[in-house]
């Protein structure tokens, strides 16, 4: 992991210095002009240990009108803290020769996803949660897309499952959400950003973020 290059931009360059906890919908544009400005690719394995930088995961959400992708995590997965969890997000970290957010973007579609189609991207948000040691090197760019009818499956069953689903059904089982994916929710759900400041989640505080991953592939 040490050797991959992945897209980071300084942590003065996010908006508010990434110095808030929550999902946030203003300041998109600053942030895409920001990335062109002060992005670069830097060794992932540095990267982890280094807060004054993020590591950049565009993360999608798709939907099919009212209901959600909805993925399940098996017991395949290396990290037995994840098994069973939960998650709305497709993305992963940008790497040289994607061409950028929507570039990164779409081939993690291809590489997460079976479809005979690529939708629109809609860039909604950016995510932040400094609460963990994964979290806090790096910041989620949300997007959603809309599958319109068309089918969509999980490439690699043995990890993942994954259907459309209500969104009664996607409520049902938000406490046993990645932390990425339940902020997200929470956004898509209420219409409203969460914003909150650092180690002060306006979420269950019940169901802290204890786990590695936050909708972050950590087996990369």
């Amino acid at each position: 992991m040490s050797d991959e290059l992945v897209y980071v931009v300084p942590r003065v360059a996010v908006p508010d210095a990434a110095g808030w906890y929550g999902t946030r919908t203003d300041g998109l544009d600053d942030f895409v002009r920001a990335l062109e400005r002060d992005g670069r690719y830097e060794p992932r394995g540095d990267m982890e240990r280094d807060p004054s930088f993020k590591q950049v995961i565009p993360y999608l959400v798709l939907r099919d009108g009212p209901r959600y992708f909805l993925m399940q995590r098996t017991s395949a997965g290396r990290d037995e803290r994840l098994h069973g969890l939960y998650s709305i997000g497709v993305g992963g970290h940008l790497n040289p020769g994607d061409g950028g957010l929507l570039g990164g973007l779409e081939r993690e579609w291809h590489e997460e996803l079976v479809a005979d189609f690529v939708p629109e991207f809609r860039l909604v948000a950016l995510l932040n949660d400094d609460t963990t040691d994964v979290g806090a090197v790096h910041l989620g760019a949300v997007y959603v897309a809309e599958a319109r009818g068309r089918p969509v499956a999980i490439r690699e069953t043995d990890k993942l499952t994954g259907t459309f689903a209500d969104p009664g059904d996607v409520a049902a089982v938000t406490d046993r959400m990645e932390t990425w994916s339940r902020l997200v929710y929470e956004l898509l759900a209420g219409g409203a950003p969460i914003i909150a400041p650092p180690g002060r989640p306006q979420s269950d505080p019940s169901h802290p973020a204890t786990v590695p991953d936050p909708g972050i592939r950590v087996e990369d």
